[in-house]
């Protein structure tokens, strides 16, 4: 009886600790059914006020970054609950991939960036956690988007008809005073005089990138509204029509659209390197993930044809019974010429390091494991074909992007939240 009292002295002493712990991490905002914590708000904040300052952007008031921090803490958590309630799930592998990408952008391995990661004092798992919450929440964005936006060849012809294909890049940055469509004249007013007073700073020489940060409620606040390159044609019209006659440097005056007031400064411009675009000639072999066949026994299977191919067995005949890439297994798996990232930055990155005729060791992806063996790579001109799939993408990314914000508005008015800082 003793040693059972023991234990439960043990038990409630370690449940009372467990529960302080819990107390002192303040609730900074309840969102829906989800909460923001104190040192979630804090390691976010830590994370951007390093980021500005490696930048050289002049640093806000705290209380300003923590504010805009805050925000974007709360839309993520709202795009979350909402990715949870479609199913939205994402692999190991998808954050390895994005993980490697993050990586060779920095022109570093993914053990030199865990390594930079904990240098700088942050937790590898914690950016592992973070880069997971961005995959979700692109996801559902992003399909959902997808659901809406729909082009037609009439578009296509029209876009082709009106607009010669720019070979320009722009570099823009962005400041929106957040307003909804139907809002009253109260609301319309004081946005206004928001707007014409960072319009007034920006007049008398106040830096663009550091009232961004202080005032946007743009998704680039916190980058000093800094949009990055983006290629002219797949601008919202609202932002392709303002900068058509601008110089660098110069911004516009406040423009309005149903997401509100904004400012548009072009930063840069300057031409694509060229016309032509690279694309490769694969087929490949498919094991898919699904409830019969878990990724352990894929790998096991994609490893059994390995072997077999290895041994000289005929790749078309493999790929015709044992793929399950249902378009291209009964062509031998062949993928036809596409770009490197037509079927994912994996897939693509594989491809792009072989040599012709070569077979890849299995390697998996989102869909899957995969054994590719490249066929050809060629450059090829802008055609007329090129030319349309070029329009399509440039109307369907406009449309997307006028979407999502449309639809990030939307859930936001329409949320339960309760900011308690």
């Amino acid at each position: 009886m003793k040693k059972l009292s023991l234990f439960i002295i043990l038990f409630l002493q370690v449940t009372l600790l467990k529960a302080e712990e819990l107390l002192l991490d303040e609730i900074v905002a309840i969102v829906e059914e989800g909460v923001i914590l104190r040192s979630e708000l804090d390691r976010s904040v830590a994370n951007v006020t390093k980021q500005l300052s490696e930048r050289g952007t002049q640093l806000p008031p705290k209380s300003i970054i923590e504010r805009q921090v805050l925000e974007r803490l709360i839309n993520q958590e709202l795009q979350i609950q909402k990715a949870d309630q479609a199913g939205v799930r994402i692999s190991e592998a998808e954050i390895d991939t994005s993980l490697s990408a993050v990586a060779s952008q920095n022109k570093l391995t993914l053990q030199q960036l865990q390594m930079a990661i904990e240098n700088d004092g942050l937790s590898f798992a914690e950016f592992r956690n973070d880069m997971r919450k961005e995959l979700k929440a692109e996801k559902i964005r992003n399909g959902l988007a997808n659901q809406e936006v729909k082009v037609s060849d009439q578009e296509i012809d029209l876009f082709l008809a009106d607009n010669e294909m720019s070979e320009n890049e722009v570099r823009l940055g962005h400041i929106l005073i957040s307003l909804d469509a139907n809002a009253d004249a109260a609301a319309v007013n004081e946005a206004k005089v928001k707007v014409d007073k960072i319009y007034n700073d920006l007049e008398k020489g106040k830096d663009f990138s550091r009232l961004a940060t202080e005032y946007s409620a743009g998704q680039k606040a916190l980058e000093g509204g800094d949009l990055g390159w983006r290629v002219s044609n797949e601008l919202p019209t609202l932002f392709s029509d303002q900068i058509k006659a601008m110089k660098v440097g110069e911004f516009t005056h406040p423009v309005r659209s149903a997401s509100g007031l904004h400012i548009i400064k072009l930063t840069d411009k300057r031409k694509q390197a060229n016309k032509l675009i690279t694309q490769y000639h694969a087929r490949h072999i498919l094991i898919e993930n699904s409830e019969l066949v878990t990724p352990a026994q894929g790998m096991e299977i994609i490893n059994e044809i390995n072997e077999q191919l290895q041994t000289g067995a005929d790749f078309a005949k493999l790929a015709e019974e044992k793929s399950n890439d249902v378009t291209s297994a009964a062509i031998g798996g062949d993928l036809g010429w596409f770009q490197a990232a037509e079927f994912g930055q994996r897939f693509g990155n594989v491809v792009v390091a072989l040599d012709d005729q070569e077979l890849s060791s299995p390697f998996q992806t989102s869909a899957g494991w995969h054994i590719v063996q490249r066929l050809g790579v060629r450059e090829n001109d802008m055609t007329e074909e090129f030319k349309k799939a070029q329009a399509r993408q440039a109307i369907h990314a406009r449309k997307m992007n006028e979407e999502i914000e449309s639809w990030l508005i939307e859930i936001r008015g329409e949320a339960y939240i309760d900011i308690r800082i």
